[in-house]
């Protein structure tokens, strides 16, 4: 597999990447191997400042006539902005110093952890500063806007723009359980796997066996399917809400994966029984409706299909999923998120958790667009 083409390169490079293996947006894992560090030394030869991720390709002679060429795999360009990062921080021609891991397959390829300019010394990039997003954690919590019959907003106050952020848990674990993983939901440990959620035997071993495969054969990177579920709030892009009241309607826009949107009801429809999706209507985001019970609002989705992962990490699901979602915002810089997760079809019984997202004043979404990896 392969992505779809970044641009015209120079002859040289151009055949090599025919032959080298570039795959979207996923768990560095999946590609690189923390076990494999390298320090590479080279010139700038192009960058590519395209999300999913930016790349820079770099010269570097090994004593041959000819140069070697590495591909150097970067943040997205919306995580590399919030680090101060732009495309003017590095030109053609500059020599750098790039410190990260290499691939899995042995390709000249490598995921930067930092990148230096040989010229001045001057540390131009650290990636775990670019993985951090601005947000409000930090401000004194102003209280909680409302509308004018004093329900809460979730969304921006009025004159105002923002958008929800940096989640506090970034997997589903039963009852908020602190077990090591990375942001993508990727356990430290293997054998923490029983201790996640009450999963059903043949949905235990599908989720080890997403966690062996370095959960490279996630749906949201490869082909960009929708983060439906809970999954929707564990993305670190965020996501926004727009309350469309007169049509008692709440929209969710999604700031990673597909850049898609989810509807919640709030006009009293009744859930229906069992649902399925079909070629115009394929439920990604199942059926919801919602109602608010005092500052709460309560969301209650059905009608999921099996075509997406519902959380980061890989956790398995079936077509009777069945969530309640409380969603509450007990000051402008918090939204509190609790899910009660109900399938009888790939857990033991009923399993809740929560987190907290954080109020991103003075922002749209970011422009963050999903390339997907098909052949």
């Amino acid at each position: 597999m392969r992505r779809r083409a970044l641009g015209v390169l120079a002859a040289g490079l151009g055949v090599w990447l025919a032959t080298a293996p570039v795959v979207a947006h996923h768990e560095i894992a999946a590609k690189f191997d923390e076990n494999k560090p390298v320090t590479l030394k080279g010139f700038v030869s192009k960058i590519d400042w395209l999300n999913p991720h930016a790349h820079l390709f770099i010269n570097i002679q090994d004593g041959s006539a000819a140069a070697t060429i590495w591909a150097i795999e970067l943040e997205s360009p919306v995580a590399l902005r919030k680090a101060g990062w732009n495309r003017d921080s590095l030109k053609i021609g500059d020599g750098i110093t790039v410190r990260g891991i290499s691939a899995r397959d042995g390709s000249r390829q490598a995921w930067a952890k930092s990148v230096v300019l040989i010229s001045s010394g001057k540390r131009i990039l650290e990636v775990p500063a670019a993985s951090q997003a601005s947000a409000s954690r930090g401000n004194q919590a102003a209280p909680t806007p409302r509308w004018p019959d004093g329900q809460p907003r979730l969304g921006p106050a009025p004159g105002q723009t923002g958008y929800w952020a940096n989640p506090s848990a970034t997997a589903l674990v039963e009852n908020a359980a602190k077990i090591p993983m990375d942001a993508y939901g990727l356990l430290r440990t293997i054998a923490d796997v029983d201790k996640v959620a009450p999963l059903q035997r043949w949905a235990r071993d599908l989720y080890e066996l997403r966690q062996r495969n370095f959960l490279k054969d996630d749906p949201m990177f490869l082909y960009c399917k929708p983060p439906g579920g809970p999954r929707q709030f564990q993305l670190s892009e965020g996501l926004q809400f727009v309350e469309d009241r007169d049509r008692k309607r709440i929209f969710a826009f999604i700031g990673g994966g597909d850049h898609n949107y989810r509807i919640i009801y709030t006009d009293n429809r009744p859930q229906q029984g069992q649902l399925r999706g079909d070629a115009d209507n394929p439920l990604y985001y199942g059926r919801a409706v919602a109602k608010w019970e005092k500052d709460t609002l309560v969301v209650d989705t059905k009608g999921f299909n099996e075509k997406f992962w519902f959380s980061n990490g890989g956790l398995p699901h079936s077509e009777q999923l069945h969530l309640i979602e409380r969603l509450s915002r007990p000051d402008a810089n918090t939204l509190n998120y609790e899910v009660t997760v109900d399938d009888p079809g790939a857990y033991t019984r009923t399993w809740s958790t929560g987190w907290n997202l954080h109020w991103v004043p003075g922002e749209e979404l970011p422009l963050y667009f999903c390339q997907d990896n098909r052949p």
